[in-house]
């Protein structure tokens, strides 16, 4: 509810611009598309453009017009929903996976991207000796 009442506030000010920053982390599937789906109203109803930044792809394939990845702070991808392929989504997670895992990446809410160890600083230390 935190975040309808955000956008409400934003509207009130007659903005031009909407700027939606991770509009529906921490929601539930069912607010997440309340959320959404107002966003998605405003921008058809009031012409107003909105801007926001999601990290789930199948969120940004359904919803947005145009979609701009980014990794370490750079632009590397830029374009519309159908031309996110395999590639733009390794360019843009900086997945090293199999096309299984791209897959799932591209179409999942729950991105598992597992990370590679390329050194070691040798055996951990238990963090509480003796339990």
């Amino acid at each position: 509810q935190q975040q309808r009442v955000a956008i409400a506030r934003a509207m009130m000010q007659q903005p031009k611009v909407l700027l939606a920053d991770e509009p529906i982390a921490s929601l539930d599937p069912l607010n997440a598309k309340v959320v959404m789906d107002s966003l998605r109203d405003i921008n058809l109803r009031e012409g107003i453009t909105v801007v926001t930044n999601l990290h789930t792809l199948d969120t940004a394939r359904a919803y947005c017009s145009r979609i701009i990845g980014m990794a370490a702070g750079k632009v590397v991808f830029d374009g519309a929903p159908e031309d996110l392929d395999r590639d733009a989504v390794r360019t843009v997670y900086g997945a090293d996976a199999s096309g299984a895992e791209i897959s799932e990446a591209i179409t999942s809410t729950s991105v598992t991207i597992r990370p590679k160890i390329t050194a070691s600083a040798g055996p951990l230390e238990p963090a509480f000796p003796g339990y």
